[in-house]
């Protein structure tokens, strides 16, 4: 009784300690991902010349092709990683090559949380809701919301212009949501350790509730959707420490243990 009465006590106080989960990560290996994308002449390729900590990272590769008329993903996934009602905290290290080209026409995808809704046949297949990318070399999130079907009652919120973004130099990404379809939801993003985004009472996730990825790497988007602008046709963006779990610990690059 007095050990119970005790625990109230430290709960009353605000003096328990929330267990940490880190329910998955990744060390910029091959590893331990449920499945990659790699569209026309993308790769993905695990290396050893350029990591952020450890031995390994992750190089993502997409090079342009005037002939081809598809999407350009290369990207490590892993299902199952939220699903509405969850909250999470979703990490990773990028680094775009040293000779980038910034472009302010052209867009580029870094990471997104991705779903497939081709069984309800409304024209809407692989859909994304959360991403993060650069357009030039700014760095943008959306969050994003309403109903899947029809597509016109989807809805974003865009989060643009947060931060410069440097070529041949590791960054990083740790993410906070809970993913509600309701104004309960909330939304927060780091880069490089500061807090750029936190936006409270606002939908984050559509209505519907099965599972989606979380998908790091390369998606020249603009390529698909703009057109090709500028003169470099050959990009790479290499990852290391991607993770998630229930607490900023378990996402935050330089506080987890990459031995275990």
């Amino acid at each position: 009784m007095v050990a119970i009465n005790v625990l109230r006590l430290v709960i009353a106080l605000g003096l328990a300690t929330v267990q940490a989960t880190q329910f998955w990560h990744n060390t910029g290996t091959k590893a331990g991902w449920d499945t990659f994308t790699h569209e026309d002449k993308g790769t993905v390729d695990e290396v050893t010349d350029i990591v952020y900590k450890g031995t390994t990272a992750l190089r993502m590769t997409q090079v342009y092709d005037s002939s081809y008329s598809g999407r350009y993903h290369s990207e490590a996934v892993k299902f199952n990683a939220y699903q509405k009602g969850n909250t999470g905290f979703y990490g990773f290290a990028f680094r775009l090559q040293d000779n980038w080209q910034f472009d302010p026409a052209q867009e580029f995808n870094l990471a997104q949380f991705i779903a497939d809704f081709s069984d309800l046949n409304c024209g809407e297949y692989y859909m994304p809701s959360s991403m993060v990318w650069i357009v030039g070399d700014q760095l943008q999130t959306r969050v994003k919301y309403g109903d899947v079907c029809p597509t016109t009652n989807q809805k974003t919120k865009s989060f643009t212009n947060l931060k410069k973004v440097t070529s041949g130099a590791w960054h990083r990404v740790e993410i906070q949501a809970s993913w509600k379809s309701d104004n309960t939801g909330f939304f927060k993003l780091w880069y490089d350790g500061e807090k750029v985004v936190e936006a409270y009472n606002l939908p984050t996730t559509v209505g519907d509730g099965r599972y989606f990825q979380f998908r790091v790497g390369l998606y020249a988007n603009g390529w698909h959707d703009h057109g090709y602008e500028g003169t470099q046709g050959t990009r790479h963006v290499w990852y290391d420490q991607i993770a998630a779990g229930s607490a900023f610990q378990d996402a935050d690059l330089n506080g987890w243990d990459t031995s275990s």
